[in-house]
């Protein structure tokens, strides 16, 4: 099996977690994430979206846990930086917006952007 399709079925089919989530406990939630819902796949900026509209803001120690487990994928990484350029921002500026770390900017930076 080549990579591509075994990375397909290696991660986790986030719109239909989500869909099922919402009509199963929060069918009062529906209308405001139909539209990311909608869309043919989503992004891990997506899942972001939705989790901050269903749950809203979480609590200092669960709001650290949920950082630590984040993970992006080069398509969200790159939004990111487009967006600090578009913006002409700052790490720091970007950080925050996104929340994360700016060594974690810097580090993306230093990973992709090497090369140019």
């Amino acid at each position: 099996m080549d990579r591509k399709t075994q990375r397909k079925f290696l991660t986790p089919d986030y719109k239909k977690i989500y869909s099922d989530m919402i009509t199963k406990k929060f069918p009062d939630k529906k209308k405001s994430c139909e539209k990311i819902l909608s869309k043919q796949e989503l992004s891990v900026m997506d899942v972001i979206v939705l989790n901050s509209l269903i749950f809203g803001t979480v609590g200092n120690q669960n709001y650290d846990f949920n950082q630590k487990c984040r993970s992006y994928d080069k398509k969200t990484i790159f939004f990111i930086l487009d967006y600090q350029k578009k913006k002409k921002l700052n790490n720091t500026q970007v950080a925050a917006y996104f929340r994360l770390s700016r060594n974690t900017i810097s580090a993306w930076k230093k990973l992709f952007y090497t090369n140019e």
